[in-house]
């Protein structure tokens, strides 16, 4: 397990690269790593372990306290906080959408990514069973096939219990085009206008509607995807300066201060979690 040590003991990330579909984290103390609203291009599952937060879906709001997991599907914005600056703790999970798609598939799901309209769930047997997966992965199961098989019990345990729905949210077509423009230029900086004309509504029209529909201002958009970016470079050892330019920061210390607000973690401690070995 990788401990860094300006956390030891409070945030934790497992990886295995025989199991590339899947990668999880534990905080110890989540009010030392608070997030934004922010999206991940894979399916995320959570367990509050202790304490109470507030977790923020795009498509509600609600208290997660201990024996609560959380769904968030791709691309959904989300924030999990503590309430009052009280202790609580967590895991996630991160997986694979083609990995998760392929079990739905087998499960008799039909052929295409099925989301899950559930956003939180407090069902025992699926609490139980993502906290033993943990365990399993990260301190109890030697051999990866064993821990290959664990992951396969548990999702097709989730798919069993919280079947996804057949559902359709995606955002009007004169939204989608201007997120677009900021999945195709968000190293630069992109302006309202330019947006605005590419959705063909006015500049603050374009920004309440934006909002209503992905969760975020386009500026928050175009920053989640900076980051998301970021990430991918740290994955290749990218020095951190090259890193903050290539994503269209202003300077390192502009990069360092949204990759934390948005992963809870510096980048300097996320490349390091990459690169050492985990067992």
């Amino acid at each position: 397990m990788i401990k860094d040590a300006a956390t030891a003991n409070q945030h934790q990330f497992w990886r295995d690269p025989s199991l590339p579909f899947i990668e999880a984290r534990a905080v110890q103390d989540g009010r030392r790593v608070c997030y934004e609203k922010h999206s991940h291009p894979q399916f995320s599952i959570g367990a509050i372990t202790g304490g109470h937060s507030t977790y923020i879906n795009q498509r509600q709001q609600q208290l997660a306290c201990r024996g609560t997991l959380v769904l968030m599907n791709p691309e959904e914005v989300h924030a999990c906080n503590p309430i009052d600056d009280q202790p609580w703790s967590y895991l996630m999970f991160y997986v694979d959408n083609d990995w998760l798609q392929q079990q739905q598939e087998e499960a008799g799901l039909g052929t295409h990514f099925r989301p899950f309209d559930t956003t939180a769930s407090r069902d025992p047997y699926l609490y139980q069973g993502l906290c033993r997966l943990y365990r399993q992965l990260a301190l109890s199961l030697p051999e990866p096939m064993a821990r290959e098989e664990a992951c396969y019990r548990f999702f097709r345990l989730l798919l069993g219990r919280l079947t996804p729905a057949q559902w359709d949210d995606r955002p009007p077509a004169h939204l989608e085009r201007a997120a677009e423009l900021i999945r195709d230029e968000y190293t630069r900086p992109v302006t309202l206008a330019e947006l605005a004309k590419v959705a063909g509504i006015t500049p603050s029209h374009l920004v309440r509607s934006f909002a209503r529909h992905y969760g975020m201002t386009p500026h928050a958009y175009l920053l989640d995807r900076r980051i998301r970016h970021a990430k991918q470079l740290l994955r290749r050892d990218t020095p951190l300066a090259e890193v903050a330019l290539g994503c269209g920061f202003a300077d390192q210390a502009h990069f360092q201060h949204h990759f934390k607000r948005r992963v809870a973690t510096t980048p300097g401690c996320y490349r390091q979690s990459l690169t050492t070995p985990t067992r």
